[in-house]
């Protein structure tokens, strides 16, 4: 087993990691910028590095001191969380070729799925459903083009091969704006990816957003660990997650992941991993692949009993996983709510002190977070301060849970969205559940 990680993140998820390793009798090391002195995992890591200013670009993006804290801590691996560098293939091939384990996939996995006209590619030889396109780049004949909207048929949307986060994406009604919206998304990739490479897909008018969590070892064996709907987004940033997604029968769970594993098999993935899909009128459609672990992975860890952080250093160290795939039991129904640190009506950051914490408890009932009195939100980062998770015997026991437990949460001294979760929870369609990604939108007038 690994005995010294590097832990190349900040906030709740290196808390996560951090606990994890603990519980592994694994020593850790927190680097950490000049304004995360005082998070909560760098003042419990056995050894820390700080590796710049608050800047993300001289700090948790800057590949050489992130090594060279992993070189003078004698460390043999390095985990980046999410966000930052966790997906990036260049990150993971200097870790490795310095001689430390990453602990995510291998780089030639990241660059595969990273680029959205290759995971496509990749996923229709595995047999993975997608969304019917262009299989590839855009060339530059227009009437080519043209005719291929035509045949895939309107509303259809532009997207950047490189793009993420919802960005660099522009959705088509009508062929007269066809081509001014490739050249204007051809022009926001260059400037936000460095890549104005674009592509051509169905438009889906009322999807839901379901995600199969995947965890695969370095020996060929691969589980899926069910599906997570994703559905309740904001501009296309995930608000609230659950799993199991409401609706979906344990013979679709299975089908579609079952491709998932196979697909893994094929491209021989390692680590955990998350497909991506669109779901409508009972069909999954791929749209990508995050080849890291998930902000929402504590939902699929109540319902299977299934430490990912674990399963995570295991494969790193090279051992077989734990589980098989018959061993995967899905029980019950969990929740999660991302609380963030911002205003709930303008989503406005709000950094500062927290002058008062106190965490929800009870049965059922789990929070992932850094924070606590007297800790100080800085500005320059993500504003996402904790997750809240509930778990019951069924979905309605789950939310029970998650109305009490937001009631009970107490951060003062900053602005949270947690108004905006408890609004949420009394929505009778959210209570239904089975909500389209454009819901949330629509009932706060954004849309």
């Amino acid at each position: 087993m690994l005995d010294k990680i590097v832990i190349a993140n900040r906030g709740e998820i290196a808390l996560r990691i951090l606990r994890a390793c603990r519980e592994m009798d694994i020593k850790t090391v927190a680097v950490h910028s000049t304004a995360d002195n005082n998070l909560k995992h760098v003042l419990l890591a056995d050894e820390t590095v700080c590796i710049g200013p608050p800047n993300s670009i001289e700090s948790y993006l800057n590949m050489p001191a992130i090594i060279s804290a992993a070189e003078v801590t004698d460390a043999v691996a390095i985990h980046p969380g999410y966000g930052f560098l966790s997906e990036n293939a260049d990150f993971a091939e200097r870790v490795e070729s310095s001689g430390f384990a990453f602990i995510g996939p291998q780089a030639s996995a990241i660059r595969l799925m990273g680029d959205k006209v290759s995971a496509i590619r990749a996923m229709k030889e595995a047999g993975v459903p997608t969304v019917p396109g262009s299989d590839g780049p855009l060339g530059e004949d227009a009437d080519e083009i043209i005719k291929m909207a035509r045949d895939i048929g309107y509303p259809i949307i532009i997207k950047a091969a490189a793009g993420g986060g919802g960005r660099g994406m522009r959705v088509v009604h009508a062929e007269a704006s066809l081509t001014a919206a490739i050249t204007v998304t051809k022009a926001e990739a260059r400037a936000a990816f460095g890549d104005d490479t674009v592509y051509m897909e169905k438009f889906l008018e009322k999807p839901r957003h379901i995600e199969i969590q995947v965890i695969c070892d370095s020996h060929g064996n691969a589980v899926h660990l069910g599906e997570r709907d994703c559905s309740m987004q904001r501009r296309h940033q995930k608000v609230i997650e659950e799993a199991p997604a409401p609706g979906l029968t344990e013979e679709q769970r299975n089908a579609i992941g079952e491709r998932c594993v196979k697909a893994c098999q094929e491209i021989g993935y390692r680590s955990a991993g998350t497909f991506e899909f669109l779901y409508e009128d009972g069909e999954f459609y791929f749209i990508e692949m995050n080849t890291r672990l998930q902000v929402e992975h504590p939902v699929t860890e109540l319902i299977t009993g299934v430490d990912l952080v674990r399963e995570q250093l295991r494969v790193a160290a090279g051992e077989k996983l734990s589980i098989r795939q018959e061993d995967v039991k899905i029980q019950g129904h969990a929740i999660e709510c991302r609380i963030n640190a911002e205003d709930p009506k303008t989503f406005m950051p709000s950094p500062g002190l927290i002058t008062l914490y106190h965490a929800p408890g009870g049965p059922g009932v789990r929070i992932d977070s850094h924070i606590y009195s007297g800790y100080k939100v800085p500005p320059y980062y993500d504003s996402m301060i904790g997750k809240l998770i509930t778990h019951g015997a069924d979905r309605k026991a789950a939310i029970a849970r998650m109305r009490n437990a937001l009631t009970e949460i107490v951060i003062e001294g900053i602005k949270t969205n947690v108004p905006l979760h408890q609004e949420i929870c009394q929505h009778a369609a959210f209570r239904q559940g089975g909500t389209d990604i454009h819901y949330l939108e629509k009932r706060l007038g954004l849309a």
